[in-house]
């Protein structure tokens, strides 16, 4: 058992979210009870992953996606009413972490993914690119058999079990490898900057389509969700081996 405003002490220093300039409030939602016994995680705070929430009999969920972003309007009609109105009936603490999620050196998204996906990160300052270094930069790990774009991507369609949608060339041979989760095609230009023969990430936009082919990187979209499952869980037992909390991570099958 810990108590719920501990709790937010200790996974923002974990986190460290002062260190980064976030699109929403990083920490503490929504207060719930006081006492924090049974934790859910999960990638993003949906009325479903609430629900299984209350199912679980959780004292507090931990996500990814919260519930307030820059640029909502405030009012608490609709979805929103749905949400928080469930928490606040149940009683259940709401902690959320966006980018801090995306780049703890080993429990985060970025991190968490590169594992998955069987990639070695780089030593030294070159293995960060992109606002504010989120963008990650490695080669194959040992034992890993992929030598092309189209090989990557029949590796990651089974790692991450959805279709991978690949733009650029295919069966040129890649070295350099650069991620981040989510939704950063923004950062595509940067990983070419950094030497990229291919870029992995959860969505694609028209810009960079073109892009890749013009310039000879190949673009890999893994979707947004599942290229974020793994932060969130890899939080969640960290905390609660920490405190003796119990734990299960909860997976809101997501198509984007």
């Amino acid at each position: 058992m810990i108590d719920a405003f501990e709790l937010q002490t200790a996974l923002d220093g974990l986190l460290q979210p002062q260190m980064f300039k976030d699109y929403c409030p990083n920490g503490l939602q929504v207060e719930g009870r006081r006492e924090v016994r049974t934790l859910v995680s999960g990638v993003t705070a949906s009325l479903a992953l609430i629900e299984a929430a209350v199912a679980e009999s959780a004292d507090a969920i931990l996500v990814h996606h919260g519930l307030f972003w820059r640029g909502y309007d405030g009012r608490v009609t609709g979805w929103m009413r749905k949400r928080l109105g469930l928490l606040i009936e149940h009683n259940i603490n709401l902690y959320a972490y966006h980018l801090p999620m995306d780049a703890h050196p080993e429990l985060g998204n970025n991190a968490q993914l590169g594992r998955q996906v069987g990639l070695a990160v780089r030593e030294g300052a070159s293995a960060r690119f992109g606002e504010q270094g989120l963008g990650w930069m490695g080669q194959p790990g040992p034992g890993q058999t992929f030598s092309t774009a189209a090989q990557l991507a029949v590796h990651v369609e089974h790692v991450l079990k959805r279709p991978v949608t690949l733009v650029g060339p295919a069966q040129e041979a890649i070295k350099n490898i650069a991620w981040c989760t989510g939704g950063a095609q923004g950062y595509f230009e940067a990983a070419i900057a950094a030497g990229a023969d291919a870029f992995l990430t959860g969505e694609i936009s028209e810009p960079q389509a073109h892009l890749a082919r013009e310039c000879g990187v190949a673009f890999l979209a893994c979707g947004h969700h599942a290229t974020e499952r793994f932060g969130a869980p890899a939080v969640g037992a960290y905390v609660s081996r920490q405190f003796g909390l119990s734990h299960r991570f909860i997976d809101i099958d997501n198509p984007a």
